[in-house]
């Protein structure tokens, strides 16, 4: 495995699911109609910047148990705690320090805090369901939350996604920024989602799934899940926009 990380490999497109693919019922009307457009010289915002290693971050930004009280009471949010971690590496396996990742999620009842979520499960009233923090130099972050719970969405009669937690890593500028989802290990619905099965390649959806660690959990407190996040190479992880 080491020596496969030693070796740039292009990327391999047909790795990536088609713009276009019916089963995933949005894609319909996102999909482009006409031939993309070829920026040929980037402008400088497009290949500097930010910089993040002098952002300064909250007590609570990485605990979505502590970082929202919609009451200002001191309740926790409802729902199995659980510790999310891992690392971003590039395609050496060398860490990505002092960059900005950023988490988003639905609560354990599987709802957003989003005025456009409509689903009949409750909002919690400690749970925000957003959460950001830094790498350290060894490409280490970090969160504490809440597992979400799955929900229904309106792609056929009886589409349910897996529980999920959208991740947000940024680059060295703001087109570089990289969003994906991270699944759960052992999730059944993880098969029967339609928008996991636009992926033909089973080893891209592998990148997307935590893995349980027990060695990382806390006893009687939560459980930790770790999901490395590659962002180049023959190993990278699979992400939304490429």
């Amino acid at each position: 495995m080491q020596d496969r990380n030693k070796r740039f490999v292009e990327r391999d497109r047909n790795w990536h699911p088609p713009a276009y693919a019916p089963g995933y019922k949005t894609s319909v009307a996102r999909s482009p109609r006409q031939a993309l457009v070829s920026m040929q010289h980037a402008t400088a915002s497009e290949l500097t910047g930010p910089a993040f290693r002098g952002l300064r971050m909250g007590p609570h930004d990485n605990d979505l148990l502590l970082n929202f009280r919609q009451d200002q009471g001191q309740g926790l949010p409802v729902g199995e705690r659980i510790i999310m971690f891992g690392r971003v590496v590039d395609q050496f396996g060398k860490p990505v320090p002092h960059t900005l990742v950023e988490m988003w999620q639905a609560n354990a009842g599987g709802r957003y805090r989003h005025r456009n979520d409509n689903y009949l499960a409750p909002l919690d009233p400690n749970f925000g369901g957003v959460g950001r923090c830094l790498t350290d130099e060894a490409g280490w972050y970090r969160f504490r939350t809440i597992k979400p719970g799955p929900y229904p969405w309106p792609n056929d009669v009886n589409s349910w996604r897996p529980s999920h937690i959208h991740v947000s890593v940024m680059g060295p500028a703001i087109s570089t920024r990289l969003i994906t989802q991270m699944y759960f290990e052992g999730d059944p619905l993880i098969p029967l989602c339609p928008i996991v099965n636009t992926l033909k390649d089973p080893d891209a959806v592998e990148t997307m799934i935590g893995r349980l660690d027990m060695a990382r959990s806390r006893p009687m407190d939560c459980l930790a899940y770790r999901f490395d996040l590659v962002v180049r190479g023959e190993l990278q992880t699979y992400f939304e926009n490429q």
